[in-house]
């Protein structure tokens, strides 16, 4: 077994709604870092993880917590209580990610091009997102990940459903322009950026089917964007990255308007490393095999 990282816990299941995605993250991450010779288990995350931890003797951890707790900042907030290494980033750029609406308000600040938004906090900001932003429009729960929750209204009659529908989920929602063109995400690793891949399905949008069940998405990696085009979403999804104060790795998601302006959505700082996610694909074109990109992930906790 590889001494370099010592002993290696890959956190994984949770409690939140992504807890089937991270059960299949986790196996794969664990079966990838076995493959390398590393010394890792993996632990079924719950409120007794940090004494999990002590008890089996870890060194560091690999998070592949998905959703609130494993990627709003908390998981890595317990983790620095018992000096414990984690990969990827830590608690400022974890929880500031998973707020859309703050990660937003940053990128606005700071000339990263991001949708126009109106937050949801009472019934009166209905009318008020259909009047300054028009229609269609995405209706999104703040701090929900996995595009769980999301809804892509057509008429103010859906409006108030997809509103009620995302209150359940969590207590802050936001609607915002809807982008008519390509999406894309691009992958950061160790301050690079990975090839961009260009995603298509023919459901509304990009939704939870079509990311974690659905045989009929498309994943185009290459992108088929002009190298130019492309070299200069990777400068700027790396700053939009580490604007929200994001480190080690992580997955930067966009679209394209007609006129190939690009707008930023989210930063994913614990993406999906499912069989049908997005950073082992682009890590894949980028030449590197599944046991070297979990291995230079790991590296991140160093």
């Amino acid at each position: 077994m590889s001494g370099r990282f010592g002993k290696v816990a890959v956190l994984l299941g949770g409690s939140t709604a992504e807890r089937e995605v991270s059960l299949k993250s986790g196996a794969m991450i664990l079966k990838g870092l076995l493959n390398k010779n590393i010394d890792a288990f993996s632990i079924d995350a719950d409120s007794s993880v940090l004494t999990q931890l002590q008890d089996t003797k870890a060194n560091r951890v690999f998070i592949a917590l998905h959703g609130p707790w494993g990627e709003n900042g908390v998981i890595q907030g317990a983790l620095e209580t018992i000096e414990m290494p984690y990969t990827g980033s830590g608690v400022l750029g974890c929880a500031l990610s998973m707020d859309k609406v703050r990660s937003k308000q940053l990128w606005i600040g700071t000339g990263i091009p991001t949708p126009d938004f109106v937050e949801l906090r009472k019934q009166g900001d209905l009318q008020q997102a259909v009047d300054t932003l028009g229609l269609p429009l995405f209706v999104k729960p703040v701090h929900e990940g996995s595009s769980i929750g999301v809804s892509r209204v057509n008429s103010e009659d859906a409006l108030e459903q997809a509103w009620a529908s995302a209150k359940k989920l969590d207590r802050e929602v936001m609607a915002e322009v809807c982008i008519e063109g390509p999406e894309l995400t691009i992958a950061v690793l160790q301050d690079h950026a990975l090839p961009t891949i260009r995603l298509e399905t023919p459901r509304t949008f990009y939704d939870y089917e079509a990311k974690y069940h659905s045989d009929t998405t498309q994943y185009l990696c290459p992108c088929g964007l002009a190298q130019e085009l492309e070299a200069d979403l990777q400068k700027l999804a790396l700053r939009a990255f580490q604007v929200l104060g994001c480190s080690g790795w992580g997955r930067v998601d966009l679209m394209l308007d007609q006129s190939d302006n690009p707008y930023f959505l989210e930063v994913n700082t614990v993406p999906g490393m499912t069989d049908h996610s997005l950073v082992p694909m682009a890590a894949k074109e980028a030449g590197m095999e599944f046991p070297e990109l979990v291995e230079r992930i790991l590296e991140t906790s160093l």
